[in-house]
């Protein structure tokens, strides 16, 4: 089987100073979050749609300790959504666990081959919908829901869920 590396991107993010509260600019890598690590990541269409922020985002912040007990260090949401954006739906979600990696030019979705069109919807380049386990920037598994087409007319969910992750996670 090849092994598949995640892409090398830099994200552009906004973080406040701890020192002066202040937002400012940060530049981390696929390397400052995968590094070293064992993570589960999922992607979504987008921030504040209804299958991302009531099922997909509640879902894994919830079973957060049940991820770290089958030996995963974080769990990442990945959205084609810049840091402005991802910031307002952090804290809409009140997430503490599950970390928001904005991919505003979808550099990284593109990269992992699932950036779609969703004119249908005025969204434009979106991703599809995906979860993997990442240890030390390589693939382990992925999980894709089905139907990745340009301007689907449905939103599949299931496969990405946190309970079929933690199930495979388990070896069920």
């Amino acid at each position: 089987m090849e092994t598949k590396r995640i892409p090398d991107v830099t994200f552009k993010t906004r973080s406040r100073n701890i020192d002066t509260g202040d937002f400012e600019w940060q530049h981390p890598t696929t390397a400052d979050y995968f590094g070293g690590k064992r993570v589960v990541v999922f992607s979504l269409p987008g921030a504040f749609t209804p299958t991302c922020s009531n099922f997909q985002v509640p879902g894994y912040e919830a079973r957060f300790e049940d991820f770290k007990a089958e030996g995963i260090d974080n769990i990442y949401c990945i959205s084609c959504n810049d840091s402005f954006v991802m910031n307002a739906w952090l804290q809409d979600q009140r997430v503490k666990n599950v970390e928001f990696i904005p991919d505003g030019s979808c550099e990284f979705t593109a990269g992992m081959d699932m950036i779609v069109k969703k004119n249908n919807l005025g969204f434009g380049a979106r991703s599809w919908r995906y979860a993997m386990i990442v240890n030390d920037g390589v693939v382990e598994k992925m999980f894709v829901e089905p139907g990745k087409s340009d301007d689907c007319e449905t939103d599949p969910y299931g496969e990405t869920s946190p309970e079929t992750v933690l199930d495979f996670l388990r070896g069920a």
